[in-house]
């Protein structure tokens, strides 16, 4: 036993020695170098590594940034404001007519096709006269206003420029909560910008900021001037298009909302091929059904729609529904909440007959309702 002690002390006392020896000749052996800086201190990095622009560290987001940044466009607008006071002749008397002041804005886009189309937020380019947009790679150039869709603050834009970056489009519906996402855009007109984070919760709805609303909510920080950018997952496809922030200060807490990239697909191939949007319309009041809403009407029903409301003469109406139906499915497909009902009435072919299951007091019935074209109506 006396022997093996030794021995093993012999051996630890060699390789403390090699190591000392190593450390102090080739310390880069052992992923250290060390530095002597010009204030004397010896201080220990990390060995450079030849580097071929395509490479990244385990877990970086970098190859996602790289992959989607290129088709992430800044947006500059402007327009001329009339000086509210012009109203006033008292003012005009001793101030004079006041010209137009020209009033900008910034925000982002997503360049979706090779034939120059651009994702953006309604409210982004909403009454602006000019609109310019700048790419990452320094390129600058005019835009046109293709069409806008107000209920879903979707805007799609057209710039004429070759070899133009496009971003790949991604399958939102495959969304799930905890997944990593990246927000990409030009906050506060700094730049273009990636910050990161989760899926925090998805078909957020009834928050007021539009009609049609089925969000994406992220945590990645999403500040002023991102509007309108783009939200992708970790293989750089795209999710959504950045639209609003629960802020109280105007700046980012964790709590921001994205279009999911169908919606906004459809929208850019609807007002693509049509110069708008089509959506059906029925002319009613939904809201959801609550056992007070339940009882004041008298319906025996625990899930679905109820109509609150029958706009006179309208497509409902004339189809024979009434106050206090609950609606229960749309063309076989059960509809539980409000967005529910809207989305399925708007997605309705305008002027072909579609199936409505109602429950009418104690009874279940089939309406053959026949949608027509919903109004326009004005971002709230």
């Amino acid at each position: 036993m006396k022997r093996l002690w030794l021995v093993f002390t012999q051996a630890v006392t060699v390789a403390l020695a090699l190591w000392f020896v190593v450390a102090t000749l080739q310390p880069g052996w052992l992923g250290r170098a060390t530095l002597r800086t010009p204030a004397g201190i010896t201080l220990y990095e990390a060995p450079g590594q030849a580097s071929t622009g395509q490479e990244a560290a385990p877990g970086s987001f970098s190859p996602a940034a790289r992959k989607a940044s290129p088709a992430v466009v800044s947006i500059t607008t402007s327009k001329a404001v009339r000086d509210p006071r012009n109203n006033d002749p008292w003012f005009r008397f001793f101030f004079g007519e006041q010209g137009p002041r020209s009033q900008s804005g910034l925000g982002s886009g997503v360049i979706v096709s090779p034939d120059g189309y651009i994702l953006t937020n309604n409210h982004v380019v909403e009454g602006a006269d000019e609109i310019e947009v700048a790419l990452a790679d320094s390129r600058h150039a005019s835009a046109q206003v293709i069409g806008t869709d107000p209920e879903t603050d979707l805007a799609i834009l057209k710039i004429s420029l070759d070899k133009l970056p496009v971003i790949v489009l991604g399958d939102s519906s495959h969304l799930a909560v905890g997944d990593r996402v990246l927000a990409i855009g030009n906050p506060f007109g700094m730049g273009q910008t990636v910050t990161s984070g989760i899926v925090s919760a998805l078909e957020r709805s009834e928050l007021g900021i539009n009609t049609f609303e089925n969000f994406i909510q992220t945590d990645a920080a999403i500040n002023p001037g991102n509007s309108g950018g783009a939200l992708v997952d970790v293989n750089g496809n795209l999710m959504g298009i950045n639209t609003a922030i629960y802020s109280r200060d105007g700046g980012s807490l964790g709590i921001g909302f994205a279009i999911p990239v169908a919606t906004a697909r459809y929208v850019l191939e609807s007002i693509v091929r049509e110069g708008r949007v089509t959506r059906g319309w029925i002319g009613v009041e939904p809201s959801t059904l609550s056992p007070e809403l339940a009882q004041v009407f008298g319906v025996r029903a625990s899930e679905g729609v109820i109509i609150t409301g029958v706009l006179h003469n309208g497509p409902a109406a004339q189809g024979g529904m009434l106050p206090g139906d609950v609606v229960l499915q749309v063309q076989g497909k059960p509809v539980r909440t409000v967005r529910q009902l809207l989305s399925a009435v708007a997605a309705l072919t305008p002027a072909v007959s579609a199936d409505f299951a109602v429950q009418r007091g104690d009874k279940q019935l089939q309406l053959a309702l026949v949608p027509s074209v919903r109004p326009s109506q004005r971002r709230r």
